[in-house]
């Protein structure tokens, strides 16, 4: 390790040569050795670290999933409206999906599904996803209601990412998180508005 770099610097650095090796090539095509001669050093400096591939490819994974996390919940603070938290949750999503290709592929992308335990571990981002966008539906619906719905509005933005960065398209995050928040916003709306409505 260089005497100008720390403990925490080194590992910053192979998280970052890591996330570029598995989001290209994939969990099982990638060795330590790779993520080593990206960023110059030997495979024990990578152990002094990490303890396996798999302990760095799950920590990398929670990295990841917590970076989204923060930029969803940070996006939405001190909205004037539902409607506005809906949207800014939505842009902070396909904001951070266009910034960071390779880290969705890791967390998105089918490879890692494969692994009960990766899987797992992909889940439980997605649940605390789920977890951050909730409190963003402020529609008149039930909590579970109001939880079913934001697992909804994760698979969607999921779903439509996924179609964004595998097409290559250059696209806007702020003009397709407004069309999304809009489309969502629109649905939620209904819902609330259904639990008040008399049957005909």
């Amino acid at each position: 390790m260089s005497a100008k770099q720390s403990s925490g610097e080194r590992r910053e650095q192979i998280l970052q040569a890591a996330l570029v090796a598995f989001s290209h090539r994939g969990y099982h095509e990638t060795s330590m050795v790779d993520i080593a001669d990206a960023i110059g050093v030997t495979k024990p400096v990578i152990y002094q670290h990490f303890d396996s591939k798999r302990e760095l490819y799950l920590e990398l994974l929670d990295v990841v999933g917590s970076d989204l996390i923060a930029a969803i919940t940070k996006a939405a603070v001190d909205s004037a409206d539902g409607r506005e938290q809906t949207e800014r949750g939505m842009i902070a999503y396909f904001s951070w999906v266009l910034a960071n290709q390779d880290a969705f592929s890791l967390l998105f992308g089918g490879g890692a599904r494969l692994d009960e335990e990766f899987a797992g571990a992909i889940r439980r981002v997605e649940r605390a996803i789920a977890d951050a966008i909730a409190p963003l539906i402020a529609a008149d619906i039930s909590e579970s209601v109001r939880r079913t719905m934001a697992y909804g509005l994760v698979g969607m933005s999921e779903s439509v990412s996924r179609h964004l960065v595998a097409s290559g398209e250059n696209f806007d995050p702020v003009d397709i998180g407004r069309q999304i928040g809009g489309l969502a916003w629109a649905g939620l709306r209904s819902l609330g508005q259904s639990r008040n409505t008399q049957p005909r």
